[in-house]
């Protein structure tokens, strides 16, 4: 098929999918992406909405900007997002200015296409206690982010400034990818960046649980053990969850008929 529309995704596990768990799907993953997507799809059948998602998880802003930006360009796009950076931002040491150089030229590219390029903030972690020590890199970041999408004519979705993401339930239970009703949001807030009137229904979450004191400490024991544990040793390792996948949609194809 021919597709006269053409949306290609860009990024780490943000825009992978990481936390909306799909079985069916390529690296048990849906995501934000996927169901833009697919509403673009359907509400634009005459367009023929071509949808490739190159993000893998746990990729740093260099590796994206080799790996993913010239081919996304070889897709001929006219629709990118990307989200990149805080995977670099998390580590113990980082050139942000550097970083957002690189990065400006990697939106330079993808603006030339033609294409709309969206690009975002990082999100204000205040509400984290552990991920809360990172919000100032995270601001000085967020502040060359607008720089660059002033510079490139590219569209700012302003993670930052969703609040509604304080709210846990929006949140797997790893506490650093966002879970399903927490995709389906994002997915509402890019299409209205789009001005799409398409608005996906969030799926009924149960009432935030009272818990003790006693009961928070021995919940922040086991999500220490069982993912920042292993998340650390990564990084003292060298490795990353992502480096033995492959992007989940590497070509164009129909986001109506995902398999």
């Amino acid at each position: 098929m021919e597709f006269t529309a053409r949306y290609v995704a860009v990024g780490d596990s943000f825009t992978e999918g990481l936390g909306d768990t799909d079985p069916a799907l390529p690296n048990q993953v849906r995501g934000w992406a996927d169901r833009v997507a697919e509403q673009l799809a359907l509400a634009h059948p005459a367009e023929h909405y071509g949808y490739a998602n190159l993000a893998i998880r746990g990729k740093k802003m260099r590796q994206i900007l080799a790996e993913q930006i010239d081919a996304a360009v070889a897709l001929n796009p006219t629709l990118v997002t990307i989200y990149s950076g805080v995977n670099d931002i998390l580590r113990p040491k980082v050139d942000i200015d550097a970083m957002i150089a690189n990065y400006s030229e990697g939106i330079a590219k993808l603006a030339a296409t033609g294409a709309r390029v969206l690009i975002f903030t990082g999100y204000d972690a205040s509400s984290s206690k552990v991920f809360a020590s990172i919000r100032g890199r995270t601001a000085i970041y967020n502040e060359l982010v607008r720089e660059v999408a002033e510079n490139n004519g590219a569209e700012l979705v302003d993670y930052w400034r969703f609040r509604e993401y304080n709210d846990w339930r929006l949140w797997g239970i790893d506490r650093m990818h966002m879970s399903t009703p927490g995709h389906i949001n994002m997915a509402n807030r890019v299409l209205a960046q789009l001005g799409e009137t398409a608005n996906i229904p969030l799926p009924e979450m149960a009432p935030i649980p009272i818990k003790t004191t006693a009961e928070m400490i021995r919940d922040n024991a086991a999500w220490t053990k069982e993912y920042v544990g292993p998340w650390v040793s990564r990084r003292l390792r060298g490795v990353s969850s992502g480096d033995n996948l492959n992007a989940r949609w590497p070509t164009l194809h129909s986001p109506l008929a995902q398999d």
